[in-house]
């Protein structure tokens, strides 16, 4: 019982994360035809696309790249994993141990995209015309190929859209001068959205961060005891 209370901060944001996610993905995908757009209001849109690269729509090359990819996100999973559990030890500050947790919770709801929807979906990013059709895993199955691509290789559902602001560059601008801009034009998913709440957090709140509880004790931990014997006499 001790073990879970001790926990619960990133049990329950990595399960929550995971749930919604995962809930808003298979619904897109079971109800939108791939590709198309929703107006919700001026500035927000339901767009379905898939994503076979990295977080807000970027790719990352060929089949390779993807495999790389998937396998740098597993391992990154594990080290924020053995991150956490040392933040729970050390008692960091509470907000600290939830930033990473939104950060750990994203990679693992892009990872599962990969991982299963290949197998899990008989048609991914290629057929714009069909509504995507939900199949149950199996393991046979996946074998004689009834999904859209094997495991690790799957692509990860984006569509939360937010044109805010659009307009032009004026023509004195280098570079840019005189082009269309679109904030914010990528196309994100609620994963998308954790990681880089966590990564803001972050940056904002690092000086509180450093002076938590298990911050100091691990300062004084690593510091000798000459030094600390002669700051207390100063």
């Amino acid at each position: 019982m001790n073990v879970l209370k001790q926990y619960r901060i990133p049990f329950l944001t990595v399960l929550l994360v995971l749930f919604v996610d995962q809930f808003i993905k298979i619904y897109i995908k079971l109800n939108y035809p791939l590709g198309q757009v929703a107006h919700v209001t001026d500035w927000f849109y339901i767009h379905f696309t898939e994503n076979p690269g990295m977080a807000f729509g970027f790719e990352f090359g060929g089949v390779y790249g993807k495999l790389t990819l998937s396998i740098f996100r597993i391992l990154a999973c594990i080290g924020g994993a053995i991150y956490i559990r040392h933040m729970v030890k050390k008692k960091d500050h509470p907000l600290f141990i939830f930033s990473v947790s939104m950060i750990l919770a994203g990679a693992l709801g892009n990872i599962l995209d990969s991982a299963f929807y290949g197998v899990l979906f008989d048609r991914g990013t290629t057929l714009h015309e069909h509504f995507q059709e939900y199949m149950p895993y199996d393991g046979i199955a996946t074998m004689q190929g009834a999904g859209y691509a094997p495991p690790m290789f799957g692509c990860v559902v984006d569509m939360f859209y937010f044109p805010i602001l659009s307009g032009q560059f004026p023509d004195w601008m280098p570079i840019w001068g005189g082009e269309d801009f679109q904030f914010f034009r990528p196309i994100f998913n609620l994963a998308d959205a954790a990681i880089t709440t966590g990564v803001v957090l972050i940056l904002l709140f690092q000086k509180k961060f450093s002076h938590a509880p298990g911050a100091a004790a691990t300062m004084a931990q690593d510091t000798p005891p000459t030094e600390i014997s002669s700051e207390s006499q100063a």
